[in-house]
């Protein structure tokens, strides 16, 4: 039985953990001679839309929970949050809701012969009532006369998924593909039976998919589906206005200022960039140099080495019975000369008006994958994000929301990072948000 590393930190965030490890009959195979046949098959006969960008709309979930914080040491109430859309597996098309998780890089769904409690509450993929079902290895290869089908375990901080590999149609709005997947034959009550959406959509780069015939964006790419082999995501935290992500294209009318593009740096598969130090209130702390972060949209919080997270935390200094709030400085996030920056409501969950605590996560990753940051739904809200595959880059803007004023992106002077000692004037330069 072979081990490799299986990042996922959709479920990880929400329960609380990232990283995940899969335990799978056979080794991963990320490019083979059967992938390249299935996806050279897939795009004369499985893709059903020309090239195109379509737009699928989010739902926006709160999960209250409960878990010790690592900075006091104490049990703490918690407000999760989760964004799913819609997806289509099969024909005639099962529709599932599902995270479009860019922490994560295979879609899994409840399948019909899971017996689990939490795959009851949800819906299940039922194999049999579709005619372009087939079951494959859990490296996307076809599965030879006599061979048994491989399955494959994902393991979280709070449970586990077991499942087998299935090869179908795969529809997102107009967009289809033939791909493959794992359809879920166990899953552990804690936490999947609490979760509102049905299953995962992973989104990360390749190399944290099975291989490349589960990849859904390696897919459409190859297929060139898309005007563009990108995604983007607008995250709101607002009824007064629609979540999306949207495949092909980016959406100028979600931006208050300029994009600008950040290369992935790594090869774990997740969508990592480098930020070269944390701010507060503009000025450089000196306690993250030359650090790693991943933006991961199937997480609820920020998260951050302990050592780093517990420094942080008593930096800002937030009162558990909010009597601080209003005077709480910004965090900000150095990247490419750029600071991005989170407001106290960015970084601190407020329950009422007399419990605040910190949304930041202590997370240890082990190298070669650690230590890493996760930039989660906090900071997906206040800034708008590009994911291009073709090119492993990460767009950032500030967001443009309904009702409110866009802050200015800050640019960090070249005199910045020479010492914190100085006033934030002396070396940022605002671009005014428009």
């Amino acid at each position: 039985m072979a081990v490799r590393s299986f990042p996922s930190a959709v479920l990880a965030g929400i329960a609380a953990a990232l990283g995940a490890q899969v335990l799978a009959s056979a080794m991963q195979v990320d490019s083979s001679a059967e992938v390249a046949a299935a996806l050279a098959a897939a795009a004369g006969a499985g893709v059903e839309a020309s090239t195109s960008a379509m737009s699928v709309a989010l739902q926006k979930r709160t999960l209250k929970s409960t878990e010790s914080s690592g900075v006091s040491s104490s049990t703490r109430a918690v407000h999760k949050l989760a964004y799913f859309g819609k997806l289509l597996v099969g024909t005639p098309a099962q529709e599932f809701s599902v995270v479009f998780d860019t922490g994560s890089g295979n879609l899994i769904v409840p399948g019909s012969d899971c017996g689990s409690e939490a795959c009851k509450k949800h819906q299940e993929y039922d194999a049999r009532s579709s005619s372009t079902a087939m079951q494959v290895n859990c490296d996307g290869s076809e599965l030879k006369r006599g061979e048994g089908a491989s399955q494959i375990t994902i393991t979280f901080g709070t449970g586990k998924i077991t499942g087998h590999c299935m090869q179908d149609k795969i529809c997102l709005g107009s967009a289809c593909s033939t791909g493959a997947f794992i359809s879920s034959t166990d899953e552990s009550t804690q936490p999947f039976a609490a979760f509102k959406f049905d299953g995962v959509l992973g989104l990360a780069l390749p190399k944290m998919a099975q291989g490349d015939a589960f990849s859904l964006m390696t897919r459409l790419r190859t297929t060139s589906t898309l005007k563009r082999p990108l995604f983007s995501v607008f995250l709101s935290d607002s009824d007064a206005e629609e979540s999306e992500i949207t495949f092909g294209a980016v959406k100028e009318e979600h931006m208050a200022s300029e994009l600008f593009w950040v290369n992935v740096t790594g090869i774990t598969g997740y969508w990592e960039v480098k930020i070269d130090d944390i701010t507060i209130d503009g000025k450089p702390q000196g306690i993250c140099k030359d650090c790693r972060v991943a933006v991961d949209t199937g997480t609820s919080q920020l998260a951050g080495p302990s050592k780093v997270i517990k420094a942080l935390s008593k930096k800002l200094n937030v009162a558990e019975d909010c009597s601080n709030f209003a005077n709480l400085p910004q965090l900000g996030f150095v990247v490419e000369n750029k600071i991005l920056t989170l407001s106290p409501e960015d970084y601190a969950d407020r329950a009422g008006s007399s419990n605040c605590q910190v949304s930041l996560m202590e997370l240890d990753i082990p190298p070669p994958n650690g230590p890493l940051f996760v930039f989660g739904i906090p900071f997906l809200q206040r800034y708008y994000t590009v994911y291009d595959h073709a090119n492993s880059r990460v767009g950032f803007a500030v967001a443009r929301h309904v009702g409110k004023e866009p802050e200015a992106l800050l640019t960090l002077g070249a005199d910045s990072m020479r010492g914190s000692g100085d006033k934030a004037s002396s070396f940022l330069s605002q671009r005014r948000a428009t």
